[in-house]
């Protein structure tokens, strides 16, 4: 991923024009969209859920609206300045990042553990069998099922993807700052990469969605939410530590 952001960004030097730029803006948007610590995000929010496909890509798109108004919010001032982010504030806002994930994780890990993930197979008159996910009450009455799964909120998406964005803009505000000279231009290509953003992660969503709703995984999701939920607390902390500089990145 780090040979095509830094070929994308050679091709906004040298005096590219207008059109050269917003294009690559949105590529780079497209391309960022698909950065691990986005997909761990996004990947325990859908899974949190676990909806259709339909509130799959709804909640990815409102993350990547939520992500790209932080992008705006943070990143537009320094363009327009010409300044960059402290480093002490990158910083910050990388492990408050890696801290998010976490938090994710551990809120899915927990709904799992609750029972909120159990599945049955059922048969209804029509005769066709098919799986419902359940949530079992605590105490006598726990044999007792509702047809109730969790439920995120496009806000609750949006909310996160405000907190998420806030490690992306310091990157983001550099490129823009080093490679495009004049603020209009600068701010054009903010939000061309804003909104490239958002619809990648609404695609990336509908393809998580889909996973999850059909074949193996579906088939046996109860059992899959725990690999999610640790493999994506693995990841926050690992994420963590790397923006402290305790552990290395790979790139």
């Amino acid at each position: 991923m780090g040979a095509i952001d830094t070929w994308l960004e050679g091709l906004m030097q040298g005096g590219a024009g207008l059109g050269l730029i917003l294009l690559v803006s949105l590529l780079l948007g497209l391309r960022h969209a698909s950065d691990p610590d986005h997909l761990a995000a996004v990947t325990t929010l859908v899974a949190a859920d676990r909806g259709t496909v339909k509130t799959a890509a709804s909640l990815g798109l409102t993350w990547g609206l939520g992500h790209g108004t932080t992008l705006l919010v943070v990143g537009l001032p320094f363009v327009l300045l010409g300044r960059y982010l402290p480093e002490a504030a990158v910083q910050a806002a990388e492990v408050a990042v890696g801290v998010l994930i976490v938090f994710l994780a551990a809120r899915l890990l927990l709904r799992w553990r609750r029972g909120m993930f159990h599945a049955h197979v059922h048969r209804h008159p029509d005769g066709e069998p098919h799986r419902h996910l359940h949530g079992h009450a605590s105490g006598p009455e726990h044999q007792q099922h509702s047809h109730v799964t969790p439920f995120r909120t496009p806000f609750s998406a949006y909310a996160v993807g405000l907190l998420h964005g806030v490690g992306g803009s310091a990157g983001l505000t550099l490129l823009l700052v080093s490679t495009i000279r004049g603020p209009v231009v600068a701010t054009g290509a903010l939000l061309i990469f804003a909104l490239g953003t958002a619809l990648s992660m609404a695609l990336l969503s509908t393809f998580f969605g889909v996973a999850l709703a059909r074949g193996p995984i579906a088939r046996h999701f109860d059992r899959a939410v725990p690999v999610f939920g640790v493999l994506a607390a693995c990841f926050g902390i690992w994420y963590g530590l790397g923006a402290l500089e305790v552990v290395a990145y790979p790139m």
